[in-house]
């Protein structure tokens, strides 16, 4: 039987000095290869979510289990490792690195895991390149600050990085937000291409419905959030 790459299990979380929870889900389960349209009103948890999946933040009760791993009970430092291993962020505001060049950014990731490495066949720069090409950044512009992109180039760079070293579970928070209908549709089918090659898991947030008819499964947090449920 396939195990699930995402299960959430009765949990709680709560901000510090906070007089209530802000999630309270029962279940949650993802698997393997599965993309997953996650949706909620601006400020429902969506992000707060996305940050215990990746062992960003630890829930006061409950499991959090991916991969087989319960992030919930590893130390800080056990949870950065596996999230560098295993976990490929995709931000709303790309969270590049302004000082680096196009193709350092999408090599830091293997930079800090051996793991992610290990998974690209041959050398890491020639991985870099297809992945670049595929998401469609000039070899012109490999070279050059981060910085000197346009928007939606800076967001194509993101991806590459989330991607690179085929980490199995992608997380994207957002990412097409500043983006027109026709860049976000362009977008969208490249990065879904990449994860069906990758065979990763994609957990994608957005407010914006219309870009969920092309998931596997779509997930209203405030019909699994009890909080939500409760106001």
């Amino acid at each position: 039987m396939v195990s699930p790459v995402i299960q959430l299990e009765n949990f709680q979380f709560r901000w510090p000095l906070a007089q209530q929870d802000c999630l309270d889900i029962d279940s949650l389960v993802v698997m393997p290869g599965e993309h997953v349209f996650l949706h909620g009103p601006s400020g429902s948890g969506k992000s707060t979510l996305l940050g215990i999946l990746g062992g960003v933040h630890i829930p006061q009760t409950g499991a959090v289990t991916i991969l087989g791993q319960q992030l919930n009970l590893l130390k800080g430092t056990a949870r950065d490792r596996f999230r560098a291993d295993h976990i490929g962020f995709l931000f709303q505001q790309f969270n590049l690195i302004p000082y680096l060049s196009v193709l350092e950014n999408v090599l830091l990731p293997c930079r800090f895991s051996q793991y992610r490495r290990n998974n690209i066949k041959g050398d890491m720069a020639q991985e870099a390149h297809r992945l670049l090409k595929a998401l469609d950044i000039h070899a012109d512009l490999w070279l050059r600050p981060v910085t000197a992109l346009s928007v939606g180039q800076q967001q194509r760079v993101a991806a590459a990085r989330a991607l690179i070293g085929k980490p199995e579970i992608i997380i994207a928070d957002e990412p097409t937000s500043s983006l027109d209908a026709q860049r976000q549709r362009a977008f969208l089918d490249l990065l879904m291409q990449e994860c069906a090659t990758a065979s990763a898991t994609l957990m994608f947030v957005s407010h914006d419905q219309r870009l969920a008819a092309s998931f596997d499964r779509k997930v209203a947090l405030d019909e699994i959030n009890r909080v939500s449920r409760q106001t």
